[in-house]
């Protein structure tokens, strides 16, 4: 998991691969989750492909807003739509420290 300033991203692994769009039609993941403050995340969107050597299915899925500070764990649910199918999948992330800001550089007047 990683935090963005606006939302936060996951990535994932499946395999053996999902199948490609000739194989039977387009596959549609859907993220939805949840924190334990009770806080829930909109579906923002991704990437996927299959890897090099066909081995597998890499990926990327986005939500927001973004975590606030006070998280300590994501429940994630993703569901791959496909031909009419659905297949969830669930899991528990803990969410990882916000990354210290910078501090901003002040230029003197003239």
């Amino acid at each position: 998991m990683t935090r963005q300033d606006d939302s936060f991203r996951i990535g994932y692994t499946i395999t053996p691969p999902l199948p490609d769009d000739a194989e039977g039609g387009t596959v549609l993941p859907v993220f939805e989750a949840e924190d334990d403050l009770g806080n829930e995340y909109s579906d923002w969107g991704g990437a996927y492909g299959t890897s090099d050597d066909g081995s597998h299915t890499s990926g990327t899925l986005t939500a927001q807003p973004a975590l606030p500070e006070g998280a300590r764990s994501v429940a994630i649910r993703v569901t791959f739509l496909r031909g009419g199918e659905e297949y969830s999948y669930e899991v528990a992330l803990d969410v990882p420290p916000a990354a210290p800001q910078r501090a901003k550089r002040v230029s003197p007047g003239p």
